[in-house]
């Protein structure tokens, strides 16, 4: 028999019953009913459950061992009773009379458990977090992640891909945020940079003559940490192919992604409609660049129906130049109480509140409308069908008692009925609806409309659950403006602007690229363009961003050369595999998907890292460390 097993954790069944067998593994739990121990005993396959009675050999053995020793157990295989059988267990129906123990090692006082779903302090976890692995749902976690990197390399090379390895020591480059850079001991003063991307080889590997790449690549940015991004290093699906435009892209890379969703999510619907999206009917319609179209609301710029209007804030702010007012169309939210509790929201948002107007039916009467508005009203009464007499009596041919749908709401009844109806006309709403309005420039709004839509959305329960629904977000500002009042590039430099040199000779501002991200559920899962591979056109797009020839030469000289001996129109992506697993484990924090992460504060609890270097590192590379201030 082998030194430690002859089965794992999760092979046994009523086939081997009466089988000597030996199983090695870690103590799950171990439970005394009086004089019958049971042990489950835990392996990376599976669990079986041991019993040893007072008759076992084992049995004083047995009562030392604690949570999480690892242990090798002799013992022959039993049939369960009939009531004892557990069904969520593969090796449910039978159980594993012990015979004789071995310890293999054993284990300290845990400062965390590794049985149940007891949920610990973050730095208890990651600093323990050889212990965190080994609970059920990490675990899965990471078997989740190596699946489904197994199943992308497949479908990659199914498709035509070939895997190139691309280096890890590099030259800086501006990709969009910070380097960590490596010192050179060689030459003193001097510094490589870990990549942010593969971004200059894999297009070097295309000017080279090869068509089809892709890597699962490492990344490092030096990154402010958040809940969906790694603080350090993170791993994405890098792509390039040549001779394509970004159709070509998209039809590469959707049946890999959504194959891949459709296979690790199961039971969940993965929309097979991939939508194309303007960047800035992107931020108009849903607030961000990464929409959440689960959620059906869509809003809307209602700036001409409150222009000139009774309500002053509104038609004051509208008088400004570049101002807007939006609508968040709220279907089914036509009630007092949902308004205020929205009203709350944005006001923890930083925002004084939303204007808001819910529809109800009613009968107006002379002395609840004001006299300009009602006119307004018998007109808007008549055009749902209804007649409108003197006083305010409703009537309408074949009555059924209904009365005519009006807005409701301070805003409502500063704008009139009129106004008040061609807005719900708009936005295709109706009885028992609502809607929010948020005002400025839009910039200044934006992303806080989008939040409260994500809310209205979850709150009224329109948002889909269990669903997978994405969208590809496309022509990109090339440019945006710096806090100084300069340009720099909004997005990849290396991305080639649509128009080519000609649109570059007019405003950078209005200048969009040939890039484009992809969204599911509120994230960013793609980013990518088709590239600038002409070097006249490099020159002139980095020169509007304030870098001279020299410096490019200087930068990405090695990707300047390469144009200059024919290179050909190529473009790809790069998907993040942290989000990735991230949605398909349904996790809000990315860190439940890295195997060792570090912490909100960029460190690793566990390793130590970043620590002191010694002064003789030091002085090898010929480093002084600088107090600071």
């Amino acid at each position: 028999m082998h030194a430690y097993r002859s089965h794992k954790c999760a092979d046994l069944t009523v086939a081997e019953v009466g089988q000597t067998v030996r199983l090695s593994g870690w103590v799950h739990r171990v439970r005394d009913h009086g004089g019958v121990l049971f042990v489950d005993l835990r392996d990376h396959y599976g669990i079986t459950q041991v019993i040893a009675d007072s008759d076992s050999p084992a049995f004083a053995d047995i009562e030392k061992v604690r949570a999480e020793w690892v242990v090798c157990i002799d013992g022959r295989v039993k049939a369960r009773d009939a009531s004892l059988v557990n069904p969520k267990l593969p090796t449910g129906e039978i159980e594993v009379y012990a015979t004789g123990l071995t310890v293999l090692g054993e284990a300290a006082e845990l400062p965390m458990p590794v049985f149940g779903d007891v949920d610990y302090p973050e730095e208890t976890r990651l600093t323990y977090r050889f212990l965190d692995l080994r609970r059920e749902k990490l675990h899965r976690n990471m078997m989740l992640r190596s699946n489904v990197v197994r199943s992308i390399r497949n479908r990659m090379w199914d498709q035509g891909f070939n895997e190139f390895q691309t280096p890890i020591i590099t030259a800086s480059s501006p990709e969009g945020a910070r380097d960590f850079l490596v010192p050179s001991r060689l030459h003193p003063g001097k510094f490589y940079a870990l990549p942010q991307a593969p971004q200059q080889f894999k297009q070097l590997i295309m000017v080279s003559g090869f068509d089809r790449y892709f890597q699962i690549a490492p990344c490092f940015r030096d990154e402010d940490p958040r809940a969906d991004r790694s603080p350090t290093d993170f791993y994405q699906l890098d792509i390039e192919m040549s001779f394509v435009k970004q159709e070509d892209v998209f039809a590469a890379v959707q049946p890999v992604l959504q194959g891949i969703f459709e296979e690790f999510a199961p039971g969940k619907k993965v929309s097979a409609d991939w939508p194309l999206i303007a960047y800035r009917d992107s931020l108009k319609w849903y607030g961000s660049d990464k929409p959440d179209l689960r959620n059906p609301i869509r809003m809307q710029d209602v700036s001409a129906h409150f222009a000139g209007s009774g309500f002053a804030i509104f038609a004051k702010l509208l008088e400004q130049e570049g101002t807007e007012i939006r609508a968040i169309p709220a279907p089914t939210g036509g009630s007092r109480k949902f308004c205020d509790r929205m009203n709350a929201f944005a006001q923890k948002e930083g925002l004084p509140g939303m204007g808001y107007i819910f529809w109800r039916d009613m009968a107006l009467t002379r002395d609840s409308v004001s006299s300009e508005h009602w006119d307004e009203y018998v007109e808007v009464a008549g055009s749902q069908g209804f007649t409108i007499d003197d006083l305010g009596g409703v009537s309408k041919p074949g009555a059924d008692g209904k009365m005519p749908i009006m807005g409701a709401g301070p805003l409502s009844k500063n704008i009139g009925p009129k106004r008040t109806e061609e807005l719900r006309l708009k936005l295709g709403l109706g009885l028992g609806d609502a809607a929010f309005f948020l005002g400025g420039k839009p910039e200044t709004f934006e992303a806080t409309a989008g939040r409260a839509r994500n809310e209205i959305g979850r709150e009224l329960g329109l948002t889909e659950t269990d669903t997978f629904r994405f969208a590809w977000i496309v022509d990109f500002p090339m440019y945006e403006k710096t806090d100084e009042g300069g340009i720099d590039f909004s997005h990849n430099p290396f991305s080639m602007p649509q128009g080519g040199l000609e649109a570059l000779m007019g405003d950078p501002l209005k200048v969009y690229a040939y890039q484009y991200d992809l969204a599911c559920n509120g994230y960013e899962l793609i980013s990518g363009g088709i590239r600038n591979h002409k070097p006249e056109i490099m020159y002139k797009a980095f020169e509007l961003a304030g870098y001279p020839n020299s410096e490019v030469d200087k930068r990405f000289g090695g990707m300047v050369k390469a144009f200059k001996y024919g290179a050909p129109p190529h473009g790809g992506c790069a998907a993040g595999i942290d989000r990735i697993v991230m949605l398909l484990a349904d996790e809000a924090n990315i860190r439940e998907v890295i195997m060792f992460p570090m912490n909100q504060r960029a460190e690793d609890l566990l390793m130590g890292a970043p620590s002191e270097p010694l002064a003789k590192q030091l002085r090898e590379l010929n480093l002084r460390v600088v107090p600071k201030e």
